[in-house]
């Protein structure tokens, strides 16, 4: 049967076709299975629902979907009953007969799979009820708990391709330029580059041949927006795409995944073979004079190929290095044409401009900084996950009120944005709001949207230590202040966590970073130093800790800590003797034990099983 939408008219009889199949009042279940929630075991949950309904004889009465990620990673796994909008967490296999006979049939609530307020104690019933949801303003992920990613009719259900219809029907290449302008929209890979200038840029550019390119490639060590959005809804992300193609005059696109998101990769392939057989893409999409496709294109992992210049090369079947910018890739690019490239946020963004217009977008968010953000809230911070919020809302906010704060109520030290490119913003800046311009003023920039939360129980020094190692690891080493450089930072940084350097250190240290970043070839160099930057800004009496007293206020720096035993609280029960893998604690049965210093490696299982508070960390 031939299933080629031949036009804008048919695609709109297309989805009423669809909808009519839907019967509202039947309950849908919607099952998350997003990464976290696939590790926490919801496909057994998934699985445990449709065999139970099958063996009641009820399976035609309810809907039950396996979808992509709802956000709440640390409350998995997740579902989602409608209607009623009840939320229930922490789900296992075992819980499904109870979930039917008494929430789907009988209407009743089970309180035990209710999230219940850190705060105030109370059991919550509805998913908007929740704080973590309360404050957020999701537009990308809004759909993602109503969409089985693999079918594409629960697209087309919630207006997929609408956007696309009314591109093609209404619409000029440079109307919809002018459009995405007026949004105001910005790229969400890193910089913020308005999305128009590449657009129109391209689209000036002469040549027979263009290209599209999505980034995927994302690599901030905790950072997994992109990759539950491709998994979740990754025709969104194929349409934005596409009336991309249309605007600026391409025929192909790449989307460069990183290889290691093997599910992002088979329901994107999915979401690419469907919309071929719908006619979406292809030759005269939707029965106009556009033709466009899309391939995917795996990256092997490398940081780097993140870059622009390194990505577009990597698609080329060479090295993945940073290139020297001579000309833009809207002028030159991918094979020496003109190529737009964009993050897959900025891609999922434009459906919804070109649906709901670009003052409805514009008016999401500040005057510089449009529409919304997605972040990976990560760290020490109870509620960790995805989260939405617009542009503008404070670090507080988002940190405090969607993050629920530290756990067991411990005080916020730092907040770092941006992955290994951001910087760390102290506590006492936690009222700045979440825009490009603020976060760069700080030190830190949004980046790809890396959120990590630290309590005092960080180590700032640590922390510039960890994400230089890092980036160190992932540079490429084409360019001299960028290989060398970082490599010295991280010694000298390494000399100040055991205590063996200076205060002339510490100012080599902080004129490096500036040399580096004002002289790298890429953006992995030119950002790697803020965590550095900005440690040493907000937290220099920390490094001077380090280096003139010799003492890590935090107690992480193994060097510059001891352990040792109480003798007033010591029983001499053994425990910590025989967890001791250093065999560094001595001591007979019932006698007070004792840590020989030279054996011990600093690891802390002896803090960590002692139940009578008898170790001393200092």
């Amino acid at each position: 049967m031939n299933k080629i939408i031949t036009s804008p008219a048919a695609l709109v009889e297309l989805r009423k076709s669809i909808l009519t199949q839907i019967d509202t009042d039947k309950p849908v279940i919607a099952i998350c299975c997003g990464p976290g929630c696939l590790a926490s075991g919801s496909l057994d949950v998934a699985s445990s629902f449709n065999k139970t309904l099958k063996e009641k004889g009820i399976e035609a009465d309810l809907t039950t979907k396996a979808t992509g990620c709802h956000g709440f990673c640390e409350q998995g796994p997740l579902l989602v009953i409608e209607p009623g909008n009840i939320f229930y967490r922490g789900v296992e296999a075992e819980d499904v007969e109870e979930i039917i006979e008494r929430t789907i049939i009988k209407g009743e609530i089970i309180d035990r799979l209710l999230y219940v307020d850190p705060v105030s104690g109370e059991k919550i019933i509805k998913e908007n009820e929740i704080p973590f949801y309360k404050k957020q303003m999701r537009l990308i992920f809004n759909d993602i708990k109503n969409i089985v990613p693999e079918k594409i009719d629960d697209y087309f259900a919630l207006g997929g391709y609408n956007a696309l219809a009314k591109t093609l029907l209404e619409m000029t290449p440079q109307e919809v330029i002018d459009e995405v302008k007026a949004s105001g929209l910005r790229g969400r890979g890193g910089a913020g580059f308005p999305t128009s200038i590449k657009w129109q840029s391209c689209y000036d550019s002469k040549g027979d041949k263009k290209y599209v390119v999505c980034n995927a490639d994302e690599g901030d060590p905790g950072c997994f927006q992109d990759r539950s959005i491709l998994e979740g809804n990754p025709h969104l992300v194929l349409e934005g795409m596409i009336i991309g193609a249309y605007a600026v005059g391409s025929s192909y696109g790449f989307i460069y995944v990183r290889n290691e998101y093997p599910l992002a990769i088979k329901n994107l392939s999915i979401a690419i073979e469907k919309a071929r057989e719908y006619g979406l893409l292809g030759e005269n999409i939707l029965g106009s004079n556009f033709s466009f496709d899309i391939v995917i294109s795996r990256g092997g992992g490398a940081f780097v190929c993140g870059e622009s210049s390194a990505l577009i090369v990597s698609i080329e079947d060479k090295v993945g290095e940073p290139q020297e910018k001579h000309t833009h890739a809207t002028e030159k690019g991918l094979w020496n044409k003109p190529t737009v490239l964009n993050n897959v946020k900025t891609w999922a963004n434009v459906p919804f401009i070109i649906n709901k217009g670009a003052q409805w977008y514009s008016d999401i968010g500040t005057e510089t900084s449009k529409g919304t953000m997605i972040f990976s809230l990560t760290g020490n911070v109870n509620n960790t996950g995805l989260v939405e919020v617009p542009m503008g809302i404070t670090l507080r906010e988002l940190v405090l009120d969607i993050g629920g704060g530290v756990p067991g109520g411990g005080k916020i030290k730092a907040v770092q944005t941006g992955g290994p490119s951001g910087g760390c913003i102290p506590e006492s800046l936690l009222d700045l709001s979440v825009d490009y311009e603020k976060l760069t003023e700080a030190g830190s920039m949004m980046g790809s949207g890396g959120l990590i939360v630290m309590d005092e129980t960080t180590c700032m020094v640590d922390v510039a230590k960890y994400f230089l190692r890092f980036t160190q690891d992932e540079s490429c080493g084409a360019c001299f202040s960028c290989r060398e450089g970082i490599t010295r930072m991280l010694e000298i940084i390494d000399d100040i966590t055991k205590g063996e350097s200076s205060l002339e250190q510490l100012d080599l240290l902080f004129e490096l970073a500036q040399v580096v970043k004002d002289s790298s070839l890429c953006g992995l160099g030119q950002t790697c130093p803020n965590t550095v930057l900005s440690t040493v800004k907000y937290f220099k009496e920390e490094y001077k800790a380090h280096i003139l007293d010799k003492k890590c206020p935090a107690g992480v720096c193994p060097e510059l800590i001891s352990f040792s035993i109480n003798e007033e609280l010591c029983n001499g029960c053994g425990v910590c003797r025989k967890k001791c893998p250093a065999e560094a604690i001595q001591g007979e049965k019932k006698e007070v034990h004792v840590i020989t210093q030279d054996k011990c490696t600093k690891c802390g299982i002896c803090l960590d099983v002692c139940k009578y508070d008898a170790v001393i960390k200092e």
